[in-house]
Protein backbone atom coordinates (compact mmCIF):
# COMPACT_ATOMS: atom_id res chain seq x y z
CA UNK A 1 0.00 0.00 0.00
CA UNK A 2 1.55 3.52 -0.89
CA UNK A 3 1.80 6.24 1.30
CA UNK A 4 -1.82 7.95 1.49
CA UNK A 5 -3.57 10.98 4.21
CA UNK A 6 -3.26 8.72 6.79
CA UNK A 7 -0.16 6.41 6.34
CA UNK A 8 3.45 7.34 6.70
CA UNK A 9 6.39 4.77 5.86
CA UNK A 10 9.75 5.29 8.08
CA UNK A 11 12.77 2.69 7.13
CA UNK A 12 14.27 4.41 11.02
CA UNK A 13 13.30 6.85 13.46
CA UNK A 14 14.51 10.24 13.92
CA UNK A 15 13.44 12.62 16.82
CA UNK A 16 12.40 15.27 13.41
CA UNK A 17 9.53 12.55 12.37
CA UNK A 18 8.14 14.30 15.61
CA UNK A 19 7.10 16.90 13.19
CA UNK A 20 4.97 14.49 11.42
CA UNK A 21 3.31 13.44 14.32
CA UNK A 22 2.23 16.69 15.04
CA UNK A 23 1.03 16.71 11.13
CA UNK A 24 -1.20 14.15 11.32
CA UNK A 25 -2.42 15.39 14.82
CA UNK A 26 -3.51 18.68 13.68
CA UNK A 27 -5.40 16.85 10.67
CA UNK A 28 -7.29 13.97 10.46
CA UNK A 29 -5.06 11.39 12.21
CA UNK A 30 -3.21 9.02 11.18
CA UNK A 31 -0.60 5.74 11.50
CA UNK A 32 3.26 5.75 10.96
CA UNK A 33 5.24 3.09 10.56
CA UNK A 34 8.88 2.50 11.23
CA UNK A 35 10.66 -0.27 9.45
CA UNK A 36 9.14 -0.08 6.37
CA UNK A 37 10.21 1.74 3.16
CA UNK A 38 8.58 3.98 0.84
CA UNK A 39 6.49 0.92 -1.04
CA UNK A 40 5.40 -0.34 2.68
CA UNK A 41 7.64 -2.75 2.43
CA UNK A 42 8.80 -4.13 5.57
CA UNK A 43 12.61 -3.99 6.27
CA UNK A 44 13.00 -4.06 9.48
CA UNK A 45 14.26 -1.59 12.32
CA UNK A 46 17.05 -1.89 15.21
CA UNK A 47 16.27 -1.42 18.15
CA UNK A 48 12.66 -1.71 18.55
CA UNK A 49 11.96 -2.43 22.08
CA UNK A 50 14.20 0.44 22.66
CA UNK A 51 12.13 2.74 20.65
CA UNK A 52 8.75 1.05 22.06
CA UNK A 53 9.48 2.86 24.97
CA UNK A 54 11.16 6.23 23.92
CA UNK A 55 8.51 7.67 21.46
CA UNK A 56 5.43 7.80 23.78
CA UNK A 57 7.54 10.04 25.78
CA UNK A 58 9.02 11.81 23.06
CA UNK A 59 5.88 12.73 22.00
CA UNK A 60 4.46 13.42 25.30
CA UNK A 61 6.90 15.85 26.44
CA UNK A 62 7.68 17.87 22.98
CA UNK A 63 4.43 17.64 21.98
CA UNK A 64 1.97 17.49 24.60
CA UNK A 65 -0.16 14.53 23.11
CA UNK A 66 -0.29 10.81 24.00
CA UNK A 67 0.02 7.87 20.85
CA UNK A 68 -0.50 4.21 20.65
CA UNK A 69 2.97 2.58 19.93
CA UNK A 70 3.09 -0.84 18.92
CA UNK A 71 5.62 -3.30 18.45
CA UNK A 72 4.99 -5.92 14.87
CA UNK A 73 6.99 -8.71 14.83
CA UNK A 74 6.91 -10.70 11.52
CA UNK A 75 9.32 -12.87 9.51
CA UNK A 76 10.84 -10.32 7.50
CA UNK A 77 11.82 -7.78 10.65
CA UNK A 78 10.44 -5.89 13.26
CA UNK A 79 8.54 -2.87 12.43
CA UNK A 80 6.63 -0.20 14.89
CA UNK A 81 3.27 1.14 14.65
CA UNK A 82 2.59 4.85 15.60
CA UNK A 83 -1.09 5.49 15.74
CA UNK A 84 -2.27 8.92 15.92
CA UNK A 85 -5.40 10.54 16.67
CA UNK A 86 -6.45 13.69 15.37
CA UNK A 87 -6.98 16.44 18.11
CA UNK A 88 -9.62 19.21 18.78
CA UNK A 89 -6.82 21.79 19.71
CA UNK A 90 -3.70 23.07 17.63
CA UNK A 91 -0.67 20.58 18.25
CA UNK A 92 3.04 22.62 17.69
CA UNK A 93 6.41 21.23 17.34
CA UNK A 94 8.48 23.81 19.02
CA UNK A 95 6.43 26.56 18.36
CA UNK A 96 5.64 25.24 14.79
CA UNK A 97 2.37 24.14 13.31
CA UNK A 98 2.87 20.90 11.36
CA UNK A 99 -0.32 19.76 8.75
CA UNK A 100 -0.69 16.33 7.27
CA UNK A 101 -2.41 16.79 3.65
CA UNK A 102 -2.37 14.26 1.21
CA UNK A 103 0.54 12.37 1.39
CA UNK A 104 2.79 14.98 2.72
CA UNK A 105 3.35 17.21 5.95
CA UNK A 106 3.15 20.64 5.75
CA UNK A 107 4.37 23.49 8.10
CA UNK A 108 1.68 26.34 8.42
CA UNK A 109 2.66 29.77 8.03
CA UNK A 110 0.85 33.02 7.88
CA UNK A 111 -2.88 33.35 6.44
CA UNK A 112 -2.77 29.35 6.38
CA UNK A 113 -1.35 29.43 10.07
CA UNK A 114 -4.20 31.68 11.07
CA UNK A 115 -6.72 29.77 9.46
CA UNK A 116 -6.14 26.71 10.61
CA UNK A 117 -5.76 27.95 14.41
CA UNK A 118 -9.54 29.89 13.92
CA UNK A 119 -10.80 26.32 12.56
CA UNK A 120 -9.27 24.43 15.36
CA UNK A 121 -11.54 27.28 17.49
CA UNK A 122 -14.70 26.81 15.37
CA UNK A 123 -14.36 30.46 13.85
CA UNK A 124 -14.29 31.45 10.42
CA UNK A 125 -12.06 34.01 8.30
CA UNK A 126 -15.29 35.95 7.70
CA UNK A 127 -16.63 36.01 11.15
CA UNK A 128 -13.42 37.63 12.75
CA UNK A 129 -13.87 41.06 14.15
CA UNK A 130 -12.29 44.39 12.74
CA UNK A 131 -11.17 47.30 15.00
CA UNK A 132 -11.54 51.04 14.09
CA UNK A 133 -14.57 50.54 11.91
CA UNK A 134 -18.11 51.03 12.36
CA UNK A 135 -21.74 51.23 10.80
CA UNK A 136 -21.70 54.50 10.13
CA UNK A 137 -18.40 53.77 7.74
CA UNK A 138 -20.66 51.09 5.24
CA UNK A 139 -22.10 52.58 2.26
CA UNK A 140 -26.08 53.59 2.58
CA UNK A 141 -26.84 53.01 -0.88
CA UNK A 142 -25.95 49.03 -0.39
CA UNK A 143 -28.04 48.95 2.72
CA UNK A 144 -31.11 50.34 0.90
CA UNK A 145 -30.44 47.40 -2.25
CA UNK A 146 -30.25 44.97 0.28
CA UNK A 147 -33.18 45.83 1.92
CA UNK A 148 -35.36 46.17 -1.72
CA UNK A 149 -34.30 42.32 -2.52
CA UNK A 150 -34.49 40.73 1.17
CA UNK A 151 -38.32 42.36 1.37
CA UNK A 152 -38.69 40.67 -2.06
CA UNK A 153 -37.20 37.21 -1.25
CA UNK A 154 -39.17 37.16 2.02
CA UNK A 155 -36.23 35.34 4.19
CA UNK A 156 -36.46 38.04 6.49
CA UNK A 157 -39.06 39.81 8.86
CA UNK A 158 -40.00 42.95 7.52
CA UNK A 159 -39.78 44.90 10.95
CA UNK A 160 -35.83 43.62 10.66
CA UNK A 161 -36.10 45.54 7.72
CA UNK A 162 -36.75 48.71 8.63
CA UNK A 163 -34.69 48.73 11.78
CA UNK A 164 -31.57 50.26 11.77
CA UNK A 165 -28.34 49.35 9.57
CA UNK A 166 -27.04 48.63 13.23
CA UNK A 167 -29.94 46.61 14.29
CA UNK A 168 -29.98 45.15 10.61
CA UNK A 169 -26.29 44.30 10.90
CA UNK A 170 -26.72 42.57 14.21
CA UNK A 171 -29.49 40.48 12.93
CA UNK A 172 -27.54 38.88 10.22
CA UNK A 173 -24.61 38.65 12.79
CA UNK A 174 -22.59 40.75 11.01
CA UNK A 175 -20.73 42.47 14.51
CA UNK A 176 -19.10 40.50 17.00
CA UNK A 177 -19.95 42.83 20.54
CA UNK A 178 -19.15 46.10 19.23
CA UNK A 179 -16.51 45.16 16.10
CA UNK A 180 -17.97 43.96 12.46
CA UNK A 181 -16.93 41.24 11.50
CA UNK A 182 -14.80 41.03 8.03
CA UNK A 183 -17.63 39.51 6.58
CA UNK A 184 -19.70 42.66 6.94
CA UNK A 185 -16.75 44.67 5.22
CA UNK A 186 -16.90 43.03 2.56
CA UNK A 187 -20.46 43.16 1.93
CA UNK A 188 -21.43 47.05 2.66
CA UNK A 189 -18.55 49.00 2.78
CA UNK A 190 -17.25 51.73 0.15
CA UNK A 191 -13.81 50.43 -0.69
CA UNK A 192 -13.37 46.73 1.00
CA UNK A 193 -9.89 46.68 -0.57
CA UNK A 194 -8.84 49.10 2.12
CA UNK A 195 -9.01 46.09 4.75
CA UNK A 196 -8.97 42.82 2.45
CA UNK A 197 -6.21 43.00 -0.32
CA UNK A 198 -7.79 41.18 -3.74
CA UNK A 199 -10.75 41.90 -2.54
CA UNK A 200 -12.26 42.18 -6.22
CA UNK A 201 -13.13 40.43 -9.36
CA UNK A 202 -10.61 40.27 -12.57
CA UNK A 203 -12.57 39.45 -15.87
CA UNK A 204 -10.16 38.85 -19.30
CA UNK A 205 -11.15 37.66 -22.98
CA UNK A 206 -8.45 34.89 -24.29
CA UNK A 207 -7.72 34.14 -27.57
CA UNK A 208 -5.63 31.78 -26.36
CA UNK A 209 -3.60 31.19 -22.84
CA UNK A 210 -0.97 33.52 -22.83
CA UNK A 211 -3.07 35.92 -25.34
CA UNK A 212 -4.81 38.56 -23.27
CA UNK A 213 -7.20 41.01 -25.96
CA UNK A 214 -9.11 42.88 -23.33
CA UNK A 215 -9.92 42.87 -19.22
CA UNK A 216 -11.81 44.80 -16.76
CA UNK A 217 -11.83 44.64 -13.14
CA UNK A 218 -15.20 44.94 -10.99
CA UNK A 219 -14.63 46.49 -7.79
CA UNK A 220 -16.34 47.59 -5.07
CA UNK A 221 -18.52 45.65 -1.97
CA UNK A 222 -19.82 42.06 -3.03
CA UNK A 223 -23.32 43.16 -3.78
CA UNK A 224 -21.98 45.91 -6.38
CA UNK A 225 -19.46 43.05 -7.77
CA UNK A 226 -22.19 40.82 -8.43
CA UNK A 227 -24.63 43.14 -10.54
CA UNK A 228 -21.43 44.98 -11.97
CA UNK A 229 -19.79 41.84 -13.25
CA UNK A 230 -22.84 40.23 -14.10
CA UNK A 231 -23.62 43.19 -16.46
CA UNK A 232 -20.54 43.03 -17.87
CA UNK A 233 -20.43 39.66 -18.85
CA UNK A 234 -23.68 39.85 -20.77
CA UNK A 235 -22.89 43.27 -22.51
CA UNK A 236 -19.61 42.83 -23.39
CA UNK A 237 -17.84 39.60 -22.99
CA UNK A 238 -20.97 37.03 -23.22
CA UNK A 239 -22.27 36.37 -27.48
CA UNK A 240 -25.91 36.34 -27.83
CA UNK A 241 -27.99 35.12 -30.58
CA UNK A 242 -31.59 37.44 -31.61
CA UNK A 243 -35.09 35.82 -32.73
CA UNK A 244 -38.21 36.22 -32.73
CA UNK A 245 -41.47 34.96 -31.66
CA UNK A 246 -44.08 37.03 -33.14
CA UNK A 247 -43.52 40.39 -31.79
CA UNK A 248 -41.33 39.49 -28.64
CA UNK A 249 -37.72 40.02 -29.27
CA UNK A 250 -35.95 36.91 -28.28
CA UNK A 251 -31.90 37.17 -26.40
CA UNK A 252 -30.12 33.60 -26.55
CA UNK A 253 -26.68 33.83 -24.68
CA UNK A 254 -24.10 31.41 -25.77
CA UNK A 255 -24.23 30.19 -21.57
CA UNK A 256 -27.23 29.97 -19.99
CA UNK A 257 -27.57 33.34 -17.93
CA UNK A 258 -28.94 31.53 -14.78
CA UNK A 259 -25.98 28.86 -14.43
CA UNK A 260 -23.56 31.87 -15.12
CA UNK A 261 -24.81 33.89 -12.47
CA UNK A 262 -24.27 30.86 -10.36
CA UNK A 263 -21.12 30.29 -10.93
CA UNK A 264 -20.20 33.85 -10.19
CA UNK A 265 -22.15 33.55 -6.92
CA UNK A 266 -20.33 30.62 -6.00
CA UNK A 267 -16.91 32.49 -6.56
CA UNK A 268 -18.36 35.31 -4.69
CA UNK A 269 -19.44 33.20 -1.59
CA UNK A 270 -16.95 30.65 -1.32
CA UNK A 271 -13.77 32.39 -2.47
CA UNK A 272 -10.83 32.25 0.64
CA UNK A 273 -10.49 36.24 0.85
CA UNK A 274 -7.15 36.11 3.13
CA UNK A 275 -5.24 34.72 -0.11
CA UNK A 276 -5.31 38.60 -1.21
CA UNK A 277 -5.94 36.83 -4.92
CA UNK A 278 -9.16 38.42 -6.99
CA UNK A 279 -11.42 36.11 -8.57
CA UNK A 280 -10.42 35.83 -12.15
CA UNK A 281 -12.90 35.24 -15.22
CA UNK A 282 -11.30 33.89 -18.36
CA UNK A 283 -13.38 34.07 -21.33
CA UNK A 284 -12.79 32.14 -24.71
CA UNK A 285 -14.17 32.11 -27.89
CA UNK A 286 -15.47 28.04 -27.02
CA UNK A 287 -15.55 28.50 -22.99
CA UNK A 288 -15.70 30.34 -20.07
CA UNK A 289 -13.84 29.84 -16.31
CA UNK A 290 -14.78 30.64 -12.99
CA UNK A 291 -11.78 30.39 -11.02
CA UNK A 292 -11.40 31.59 -6.91
CA UNK A 293 -9.23 30.91 -4.45
CA UNK A 294 -10.58 28.25 -1.39
CA UNK A 295 -11.05 24.77 0.21
CA UNK A 296 -13.81 22.29 -0.36
CA UNK A 297 -15.05 20.70 2.76
CA UNK A 298 -12.87 18.74 4.81
CA UNK A 299 -12.79 15.13 3.12
CA UNK A 300 -14.65 16.73 -0.08
CA UNK A 301 -14.02 15.74 -3.45
CA UNK A 302 -15.60 17.25 -6.86
CA UNK A 303 -17.85 14.45 -6.64
CA UNK A 304 -19.55 15.75 -3.99
CA UNK A 305 -20.56 18.70 -5.99
CA UNK A 306 -21.93 16.80 -9.07
CA UNK A 307 -24.69 15.18 -6.72
CA UNK A 308 -26.61 16.72 -3.53
CA UNK A 309 -24.94 17.69 -1.15
CA UNK A 310 -25.15 19.56 2.47
CA UNK A 311 -24.88 23.39 2.34
CA UNK A 312 -21.55 23.88 4.04
CA UNK A 313 -20.47 27.47 3.45
CA UNK A 314 -16.57 28.05 3.20
CA UNK A 315 -17.83 31.97 4.58
CA UNK A 316 -21.06 31.23 6.44
CA UNK A 317 -22.00 34.86 7.18
CA UNK A 318 -21.37 35.66 3.65
CA UNK A 319 -23.41 32.94 2.31
CA UNK A 320 -26.29 33.81 4.86
CA UNK A 321 -26.12 37.73 3.93
CA UNK A 322 -26.36 36.88 0.46
CA UNK A 323 -28.98 34.09 1.46
CA UNK A 324 -31.17 36.55 3.17
CA UNK A 325 -31.24 38.48 -0.16
CA UNK A 326 -32.55 35.90 -2.62
CA UNK A 327 -29.32 35.48 -4.20
CA UNK A 328 -28.15 31.61 -3.22
CA UNK A 329 -30.04 28.92 -2.16
CA UNK A 330 -29.00 27.37 1.51
CA UNK A 331 -29.74 24.04 0.24
CA UNK A 332 -26.49 22.80 -1.43
CA UNK A 333 -28.40 22.84 -4.86
CA UNK A 334 -26.40 25.61 -6.67
CA UNK A 335 -24.20 23.20 -8.07
CA UNK A 336 -27.20 20.50 -9.04
CA UNK A 337 -28.56 23.72 -10.74
CA UNK A 338 -25.59 24.63 -12.72
CA UNK A 339 -25.77 21.01 -14.36
CA UNK A 340 -29.51 21.14 -15.41
CA UNK A 341 -29.22 24.40 -16.52
CA UNK A 342 -26.40 23.54 -19.21
CA UNK A 343 -28.78 20.40 -20.38
CA UNK A 344 -31.41 22.06 -20.75
CA UNK A 345 -29.17 24.45 -22.73
CA UNK A 346 -27.49 21.39 -24.80
CA UNK A 347 -24.34 22.68 -24.17
CA UNK A 348 -22.16 20.62 -22.37
CA UNK A 349 -22.18 19.84 -18.64
CA UNK A 350 -19.72 21.97 -16.80
CA UNK A 351 -16.33 21.05 -15.54
CA UNK A 352 -15.51 21.19 -11.86
CA UNK A 353 -11.82 21.18 -10.86
CA UNK A 354 -10.42 21.27 -7.45
CA UNK A 355 -6.36 21.51 -6.85
CA UNK A 356 -5.21 22.38 -3.05
CA UNK A 357 -6.80 25.66 -2.85
CA UNK A 358 -8.10 26.10 -6.54
CA UNK A 359 -11.30 25.26 -7.07
CA UNK A 360 -12.66 26.41 -10.93
CA UNK A 361 -15.78 26.11 -12.77
CA UNK A 362 -15.71 25.50 -16.89
CA UNK A 363 -18.56 25.91 -19.38
CA UNK A 364 -17.75 24.61 -22.96
CA UNK A 365 -19.94 26.37 -25.42
CA UNK A 366 -21.43 24.07 -28.09
CA UNK A 367 -19.51 24.37 -30.84
CA UNK A 368 -20.29 21.64 -33.38
CA UNK A 369 -22.36 24.26 -35.25
CA UNK A 370 -21.57 25.87 -38.66
CA UNK A 371 -20.92 28.72 -37.90
CA UNK A 372 -18.09 28.06 -35.39
CA UNK A 373 -16.77 24.67 -37.46
CA UNK A 374 -16.28 26.55 -40.93
CA UNK A 375 -13.33 29.04 -39.78
CA UNK A 376 -11.83 25.51 -38.67
CA UNK A 377 -10.32 24.91 -42.15
CA UNK A 378 -12.25 21.40 -41.99
CA UNK A 379 -12.92 19.60 -45.13
CA UNK A 380 -16.35 18.75 -46.18
CA UNK A 381 -16.54 14.76 -44.29
CA UNK A 382 -15.20 16.15 -41.14
CA UNK A 383 -18.23 19.25 -40.88
CA UNK A 384 -20.86 16.83 -42.06
CA UNK A 385 -19.61 14.10 -39.50
CA UNK A 386 -19.59 16.54 -36.95
CA UNK A 387 -23.17 17.93 -37.03
CA UNK A 388 -24.47 14.32 -38.46
CA UNK A 389 -23.08 12.33 -35.23
CA UNK A 390 -23.92 15.38 -32.74
CA UNK A 391 -26.53 13.34 -30.84
CA UNK A 392 -24.52 10.44 -30.66
CA UNK A 393 -21.74 12.10 -28.86
CA UNK A 394 -19.22 10.18 -30.68
CA UNK A 395 -17.84 9.01 -33.88
CA UNK A 396 -17.04 5.55 -34.47
CA UNK A 397 -14.02 4.61 -36.98
CA UNK A 398 -16.19 1.58 -38.72
CA UNK A 399 -18.98 4.03 -39.08
CA UNK A 400 -17.48 7.15 -41.08
CA UNK A 401 -15.72 4.72 -42.95
CA UNK A 402 -19.69 3.38 -43.75
CA UNK A 403 -20.83 6.64 -44.18
CA UNK A 404 -18.61 8.33 -46.30
CA UNK A 405 -16.95 5.39 -48.31
CA UNK A 406 -13.61 5.78 -47.32
CA UNK A 407 -11.11 3.57 -46.38
CA UNK A 408 -9.63 3.47 -42.95
CA UNK A 409 -6.59 5.24 -43.52
CA UNK A 410 -8.27 8.22 -44.50
CA UNK A 411 -10.75 7.95 -41.67
CA UNK A 412 -8.27 7.91 -39.34
CA UNK A 413 -6.20 10.38 -41.01
CA UNK A 414 -9.80 12.60 -40.66
CA UNK A 415 -10.84 11.77 -37.21
CA UNK A 416 -7.12 12.17 -36.05
CA UNK A 417 -6.97 15.71 -37.57
CA UNK A 418 -9.92 16.49 -35.36
CA UNK A 419 -8.58 15.25 -32.20
CA UNK A 420 -5.26 17.72 -32.86
CA UNK A 421 -7.90 20.74 -33.10
CA UNK A 422 -9.38 19.61 -29.80
CA UNK A 423 -12.75 19.10 -31.43
CA UNK A 424 -12.44 15.20 -30.31
CA UNK A 425 -11.31 12.86 -27.64
CA UNK A 426 -9.53 9.86 -28.83
CA UNK A 427 -10.47 6.40 -27.31
CA UNK A 428 -10.13 2.66 -27.87
CA UNK A 429 -7.77 1.93 -30.75
CA UNK A 430 -8.03 0.46 -34.76
CA UNK A 431 -11.21 -0.40 -35.90
CA UNK A 432 -12.92 0.00 -32.96
CA UNK A 433 -11.30 3.45 -32.00
CA UNK A 434 -14.43 5.83 -30.23
CA UNK A 435 -13.94 9.85 -31.09
CA UNK A 436 -15.96 11.27 -28.65
CA UNK A 437 -17.60 14.77 -28.23
CA UNK A 438 -15.92 17.17 -25.91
Amino acid sequence: MPETQNIEYKQSWRDEYLKWICGFANANGGSIFIGKDDNGKIVGVADAKKLLEEIPNKVRDTLGILVDVNLQTTIQGDFIEILVEGYPYPVNYKGQYHYRSGSTKQELKGAALDKFLLQKKGKRWDGQPVPKVSGKDLKQDTFDFFRKRAFKSQRIEEDILTDTNEHLLENLQLKEHDFLKRAAILLFHNNPENFITGAYIKIGFFETDDDLKFQDEVHGNLFEQIEKATDLLFTKYIRSAISYEGIHRVEKYEYPKDAVREALLNTVAHKDYSGGVPIQVSVYSDKIIFWNEGQLPENWTVKNLLEKHASRPFNPDIANALFRSGYIEAWGRGTIKIINECKQANIPEPIFSYNSSDISIEFRKDIYNAEYLNNLKLNERQLDALIYFKSKREIVTSEYVKKYTVNERTARRDLIELVKKGILLKQGDKKTTKYNYR
